[in-house]
């Protein structure tokens, strides 16, 4: 007996013990319950992780099987995310979402738009988290709502075997909700802040947390110069802090994140703590550019550490900030990125300057020297000019190789006039091939855009202005986007069924019986779409 044929028995014994529930319709509530899957966070959680889990496992087995996710800064745009992929893909299957910090700052502050410095509320952030699974747990109620009618018509009809197919989907139907990969930043404070908003993001539904190496009160985006690293026990503090979290609240199996942004981070505020020679402290100091000197050559303020014997000063900013020796930035990487695995983490996260999978896979493969089974997450970030980037690794490489790049100019590969060339072609498609490329020869388990619905939002909403505006007026909004969206069955043309309102009529049928004042009558212009 399936879930929903089992509720439907239990409701019906239940009634008999409750004489005066007669109107109570064990149907009903067997389809409240199925669009209600997840009663909590927690369920989500739970059900994500186990998720993620069995990805990184068949990733393990064949690369091929990497992950995908799109950044979403609002519900909706996760949850449209979804219905287009089981719309074209027919599953969910190894599609997750990336809820990223930079997209809170700069759409989700009270404060107004921010840059990726942590300066944003972080309550902001498990808020967001709770946002998109309520929209993907409507997803779920409204796909099923609309099987349930289907299936009440053809019982109406007296078609059994077409009743038989909609309650096969309907005992078999694949939620919306995926994991999310969720950015704590640099954690918005020390490993008690850490923990705890790692707490609310985890009750919120977050399965994997992503935390990364630089001081919070210092934090910069990525892509951004000024980066500046912690010494690798204040990060292991927090790493630790995100686990405790996971396991007070009963995600045993949650992931943790963890992103080093050394490559490109040239400067520490702290010197490490260093008990003896060639301990994890002492690793990280020895990156540490640093001149010789003498004691009465010290000014009052200097710090100095003893290095072979010698006694050495580091340099240091008038921002109180030391730096690193130039050229370290790749060892500092690895370094971090073996310390995260071996203190808790499950993936890693290399911020890049550039997509050049010969530089990550080298990286990777220093790591799987010590931890064979290393896997990353790898931003494919709109903050790279993808397009440049490929076309000069392909002006590289056919160099490299002798062929004629004569009529090329490496510096304008990025100009209109190169589009269509044979070069352009093939950065095309490395591009397409990148994401399995990479899984294949530089570990990466999940890929994610970190910004794509951000400037989605802003070309489309610039090229309706544009039309509307214009001499097309309301043509520049039904050709582009209704007319579209009839011609390819976008759900959201209806946008009172998307919005929930069959949803509602359902229940005002449940409730008041014949005397419902339902929405959808004949008169809803939403009727207006139901033929092509």
């Amino acid at each position: 007996m399936s879930a929903y044929q089992q509720t439907i028995q239990d409701i019906q014994d239940l009634k008999k013990k409750f004489e005066t529930w007669g109107d109570i319709e064990p149907e009903a509530v067997a389809r409240m319950r199925a669009q209600n899957q997840f009663k909590t966070g927690l369920d989500i959680a739970r059900y994500t992780a186990k998720i993620m889990r069995e990805d990184m496992a068949a990733y393990d087995a064949d690369p091929s099987q990497y992950t995908q996710s799109l950044g979403a800064w609002h519900g909706f745009i996760g949850q449209q995310q979804m219905i287009s992929v089981k719309k074209h893909f027919g599953s969910t299957k190894r599609r997750y979402l990336y809820l990223s910090g930079w997209m809170v700052a700069a759409l989700r502050s009270e404060f107004g738009p921010l840059p990726d410095q942590s300066m944003h509320e972080k309550t902001s952030v498990p808020a967001l988290i709770e946002e998109l699974y309520t929209f993907l747990r409507q997803a779920d109620a409204r796909e099923l709502g609309m099987l349930f009618r289907e299936l009440d018509q053809a019982r109406e009809n007296g078609d059994t075997n077409r009743a038989n197919e909609l309650q096969h989907k309907i005992d078999n139907h694949e939620t919306h909700v995926v994991p999310i990969i969720a950015d704590i930043d640099a954690g918005f404070g020390n490993a008690e802040a850490t923990y705890l908003l790692a707490k609310k993001m985890i009750e919120a539904g977050a399965c994997a947390l992503q935390i990364e190496n630089q001081v919070s009160d210092e934090k910069q985006c990525g892509h951004q110069d000024g980066k500046v690293t912690v010494p690798h026990e204040d990060f292991l503090q927090k790493v630790r802090a995100c686990r405790y979290a996971f396991l007070e609240l009963g995600i045993e199996d949650g992931v943790i994140v963890t992103r080093t942004d050394s490559l490109g981070a040239g400067l520490t505020k702290q010197i490490a703590y260093s008990k003896e020679p060639g301990d994890l402290g002492d690793q990280y100091n020895a990156f540490l550019d640093c001149e010789e000197v003498t004691v009465e050559e010290l000014n009052a303020s200097d710090v100095v550490i003893k290095r072979d014997g010698k006694l050495m000063r580091p340099k240091r900013l008038p921002s109180n900030l030391f730096q690193f020796k130039p050229g370290t930035g790749e060892d500092r990487c690895v370094l971090d990125c073996i310390t995260s695995l071996q203190n808790g983490a499950d993936l890693l996260w290399i911020e890049t300057e550039k997509p050049h999978i010969g530089q990550i896979g080298g990286m990777v493969k220093r790591i799987r020297e010590v931890i064979p089974n290393a896997k990353l997450v790898y931003n494919n970030s709109p903050s790279f000019n993808w397009t440049l980037n490929f076309r000069q690794q392909v002006f590289d490489a056919w160099s490299e190789e002798g062929k004629d790049v004569s009529a090329y100019d490496r510096d304008r590969l990025m100009s209109v006039d190169y589009d269509g060339t044979d070069l352009a072609i093939e950065a095309d498609r490395r591009i397409q091939s990148f994401q399995a490329d990479a899984a294949r020869e530089a570990g990466i388990f999940h890929h994610l855009i970190t910004l794509p619905t951000y400037h989605t939002a802003a070309l489309s909403t610039d090229n309706l202005a544009k039309r509307y505006f214009g001499d097309e007026g309301m043509l520049g909004y039904v050709e582009p986007v209704q007319r579209a969206e009839i011609r390819q069955g976008i759900a959201c043309v209806k946008h009172q069924n998307m919005a929930g309102s069959d949803i509602g009529d359902d229940h005002k049928e449940y409730f008041a019986g014949e005397a419902a004042l339902k929405a959808g009558g004949k008169d809803n212009t939403m009727n207006q779409f139901a033929a092509e």
